[in-house]
């Protein structure tokens, strides 16, 4: 999923995913509505990813 958004939006993976592979701190992904915390995950083609940046600030 993320090297198809990497082709569609370059520079996209870098913003989702640390140095070390790992997704980023602020970064949730969702898959059917669990969240994943491992990219390797396998994701079928039968259900909905959400991927959600937290905001912070003051």
């Amino acid at each position: 999923m993320l090297g198809d958004l990497e082709r569609q939006y370059p520079g996209i993976r870098f913003r989702m995913v640390d140095e070390q592979g790992a997704i980023r701190r602020h970064m949730r992904i969702f898959w059917k509505r669990e969240m994943v915390f491992d990219l390797a995950t396998p994701l079928d083609t039968d259900g909905e990813l959400m991927i959600v940046q937290a905001l912070s600030g003051g």
